[in-house]
């Protein structure tokens, strides 16, 4: 009978020990309840006690979660619709204000964050044209949105990470019109920097040939001073050579225009006998004659 009771109280004491106990994990927030009082909500991860039957514990998911809903359309400053499909980053930050706020449900949760976001995207795109939202201020209007919902959702418990814009749709005629403005802005652009690289490219042609008439100059001056020298130092040259001896020298000239006249053995030139193209041969005393004997 001792024996009976005994395993009677040991599983009291299990069930009461089950109830006692609860494990929060890292991904994880918790409150403690007594009654339906909120006592604690400061746990960190590990094991944990509770008083069985009198309190009670909820836990919420801690991770960073993502609410993504359908595409929305907003007008811009122009009165254009466009369609926006965007999504937001958040977790829970305070969780005993996310549960006061909320329920303690996650979808009421996301569906005030949605509002909340929705009124800033309508802000935010009544204030730019299309372009801008397009193309200029967009990171700059992801930026602002983070910040904007953030700072209201800190009274919901809850902490905006990131918001996103994945995509801006355009009706056709929109579409149209801004791709055509934006093309003739990128051609005004394009014609700018082409204009801008021609006339650079001027002033470099016009140094460079600058540089090379002045290179050439300098050249050709260094040239004739060069050849000018050398044609004074032949000069003395031939005049010393010419003062030694002048028979000699003339007879050697002689020779040279003979040479010059009579190149192959076909060459004939018809001269009067007086002529000063012989004076060499007709003068039997002259250098030949002296210096080489009978020719």
């Amino acid at each position: 009978m001792s024996a009976r009771i005994g395993i009677v109280i040991l599983v009291v004491a299990l069930i009461v020990a089950s109830f006692s106990v609860f494990v929060v994990n890292e991904r994880e927030r918790a409150i403690l309840f007594q009654l339906g009082k909120i006592v604690r909500d400061d746990y960190r991860p590990g094991l944990h006690f509770k008083m069985p039957f009198f309190q009670d514990v909820r836990k919420f998911d801690a991770r960073i979660q993502t609410l993504d809903t359908a595409p929305e359309l907003y007008l811009t400053k122009e009165k254009k619709n466009v369609n926006v499909d965007s999504y937001v980053k958040w977790r829970i930050s305070d969780v005993q204000r996310f549960f006061i706020a909320t329920g303690g449900s996650p979808r009421p949760g996301a569906a005030r964050l949605h509002a909340l976001n929705q009124t800033d995207l309508k802000e935010a795109f009544g204030r730019r044209t299309i372009p801008e939202v397009v193309a200029e201020d967009r990171a700059e209007i992801m930026t602002e949105l983070t910040i904007s919902l953030n700072e209201k959702a800190v009274g919901l418990g809850m902490e905006v990470i990131d918001v996103r814009i994945k995509r801006i749709d355009l009706e056709d005629a929109v579409s149209n019109s801004v791709y055509q403005r934006m093309a003739a802005e990128r051609k005004e652009v394009a014609k700018d920097r082409r204009s801008r690289g021609e006339e650079e490219a001027k002033k470099i042609r016009a140094v460079a040939e600058r540089e090379r008439e002045v290179l050439l100059a300098e050249a050709t001056r260094e040239a004739e001073r060069t050849r000018g020298e050398g044609d004074g130092t032949a000069t003395e040259i031939y005049a010393g050579a010419y003062n030694a001896d002048p028979e000699f020298y003339r007879f050697y000239r002689s020779l040279n225009a003979y040479t010059g006249a009579f190149r192959n053995k076909s060459d004939v030139i018809l001269l009067h006998p007086g002529s000063e193209f012989w004076d060499v041969f007709n003068d039997p005393g002259g250098p030949g004659a002296a210096r080489g004997g009978d020719r």
